[in-house]
């Protein structure tokens, strides 16, 4: 069978291909902390729609969690040792000659691209909330990544970290795989997605199958 690639992959970036939840922990002092404080901070971004300045949320959800201003600052300072999941650079580069490639982040401009040149591929396109003027879910930061690779969402593809991202890449129109690496649990009332796996190996058999692929 002939390879049916879609015409784009976008990404997530800090949970579907870099292993955030590793420096969150360490600025966190531990895996408990640092799983409260992502976890009210994956509450405000998902939650407050229009862009707000990345760096304060992160501020206001380690005081949110009883965490001192410390340890927002050591996350930034940890940001540039964000890395890879296993897996992650294999995927992209077997997609590179298929795809065009993108990032959708829930970041700021300057972290965002940061953190998106350590996977070592060329992208298409990194697109940021804070460059699109809203956090995802949102449909408006998809739709800016669609618009600059000149693809409709009919023709492109999510891998999606976070279980949130399940309500815009539906409502986009965008299928979507969902490497749930941690095992969350999908978000009351968001739509399933197309595949789950727990690591991403079984994202480029779907890939390379896509448009021959019930959905």
């Amino acid at each position: 069978m002939a390879d049916a690639y879609p015409k784009a992959v976008l990404f997530d970036l800090l949970t579907a291909l870099l292993d955030s939840w590793s420096i969150w922990n360490a600025a966190a002092g531990s895996a408990e902390r640092g799983r409260q404080w992502r976890g009210e901070y994956l509450k405000l971004t998902y939650g407050c729609g229009a862009y707000q300045p990345y760096e304060q949320l992160v501020r206001d959800s380690a005081a949110a969690v009883g965490l001192p201003a410390a340890a927002a600052a050591s996350l930034t300072e940890r940001w540039s040792q964000l890395p890879p999941w296993p897996g992650a650079r294999e995927l992209l580069q077997a997609l590179r000659p298929h795809c065009k490639l993108a990032v959708v982040t829930n970041c700021s401009e300057h972290l965002g691209k940061q953190a998106a040149s350590l996977l070592g591929v060329e992208w298409d396109a990194v697109v940021t909330s804070e460059e699109a003027g809203y956090y995802k879910p949102d449909p408006r930061p998809y739709l800016l990544a669609l618009e600059r690779l000149d693809v409709p969402p009919a023709e492109a593809a999510f891998v999606a970290g976070s279980g949130y991202d399940m309500f815009g890449t539906a409502a986009v129109g965008l299928r979507t795989f969902w490497h749930n690496r941690i095992g969350l649990t999908l978000p009351a009332g968001a739509a399933a997605p197309e595949r789950e796996a727990a690591d991403l190996q079984p994202a480029l058999s779907w890939l390379r199958t896509f448009q021959t692929l019930p959905h």
